[in-house]
């Protein structure tokens, strides 16, 4: 049976809220995530012009992130980020998710220290404006 009569099945989505976000270059932004997150990608999908990606799926951390680059000829320019952190609570090794993601390229805004409320909490920049926090409770 052809793949247009039988298509490759969407991985499942993960988590009840999931960020989508429009980036500058979708396939940097992946690999990077990849390098700084462990992300594993799940799915892509390449627009028809073969530079940018239509939709590409990762799975970070056990939850789904969803990017694809901007497409202004069909209504979707590149916006700046407005005002949002993507969260990462991890069970354990804050430090070790925290270190990578610097030695990826991620630029420290807050760093990661124990905070009053009794979380070990940071936030980041990665190259592409978005912000990040990464907290582990408890510590």
């Amino acid at each position: 049976m052809s793949e247009q009569n039988n298509p490759p099945k969407n991985p499942p989505v993960r988590g009840g809220v999931i960020a989508h976000i429009v980036t500058s270059d979708a396939s940097a932004a992946a690999d990077f995530y990849k390098r700084a997150f462990a992300a594993e990608e799940v799915a892509r999908m390449p627009a028809q012009d073969g530079k940018r990606l239509m939709h590409c799926h990762l799975y970070i951390n056990g939850g789904s992130l969803l990017l694809c680059d901007a497409f202004p000829e069909f209504g979707h320019p590149l916006q700046p980020p407005q005002s949002f952190t993507l969260h990462i609570h991890v069970a354990d090794d804050v430090d070790g998710w925290w270190n990578r993601a610097v030695a990826a390229g991620a630029e420290v805004v807050m760093p990661l220290e124990n905070q009053f409320w009794g979380d070990r909490y940071g936030q980041l920049r990665d190259p592409f404006g978005v912000n990040w926090s990464v907290v582990s409770s408890g510590t």
